[in-house]
């Protein structure tokens, strides 16, 4: 099972520091989004991080950044919904509903399923499915190794993704509310829980 980690909404000091970690510590997917936040920041984090990872980076806007870094694809979602012309390449989605998830999956590579548990970053945004309904859509071959669970993932739920039969699990508030860039001077914590993950996932 994948996992992949999504990048919090703002851009701090240590962050290519802690996703060139992450990479050596085994991520296989990271996910670069930062809306409402101009390209020049991005272009200045995609340069800290060594070539070798960037093949990996998928973003979520300013999809000329995919070719001039060599990235890996873009994300479509309700902000960007649909792909520059003549791009080719990896393509992910985010889905809301099965429903999504059937339209688009034949569409891209893999898409985003959420929220499957309540979300940790956002106040508010509960888990969409029961396990009931999950488990059904996975019998029906809806959800499969090209669907990705995303929302609410930590340490204490990310094996019962894997027993759903998704491809793979996105984290965010689970890993990032390890670090606090305001304040912490180092992010040993983050990554030692990173690695439980990784080590669950494997």
């Amino acid at each position: 099972m994948k996992l992949i980690v999504i990048t919090t909404p703002t851009y701090f000091v240590e962050e290519d520091k802690i996703i060139t970690t992450l990479f050596d510590e085994g991520l296989d997917i990271l996910h670069l989004r930062k809306p409402n936040t101009a390209p020049v920041y991005a272009e200045r984090l995609l340069t800290l991080i060594p070539e070798k990872y960037r093949k990996r980076i998928v973003v979520h806007g300013h999809f000329y950044l995919k070719e001039e870094y060599k990235l890996k694809g873009i994300h479509l979602n309700s902000r960007n919904p649909v792909a520059p012309e003549n791009y080719s390449g990896s393509i992910s989605a985010s889905c809301h509903t099965l429903e999504e998830v059937q339209e688009k999956k034949p569409k891209s590579d893999y898409v985003f399923l959420s929220p499957i548990f309540d979300s940790i970053s956002k106040e508010g945004y509960h888990a969409a499915f029961t396990p009931e309904q999950i488990r059904t859509a996975a019998k029906s071959g809806i959800i499969d190794k090209h669907v990705i669970a995303l929302g609410g993932i930590d340490e204490n739920n990310i094996l019962q993704v894997k027993d759903y039969g998704f491809g793979g699990a996105a984290v965010l508030g689970g890993l990032w509310s390890k670090f606090n860039p305001d304040f912490d001077y180092n992010y040993k914590n983050l990554i030692e829980y990173f690695r439980k993950l990784k080590k669950l996932v494997d």
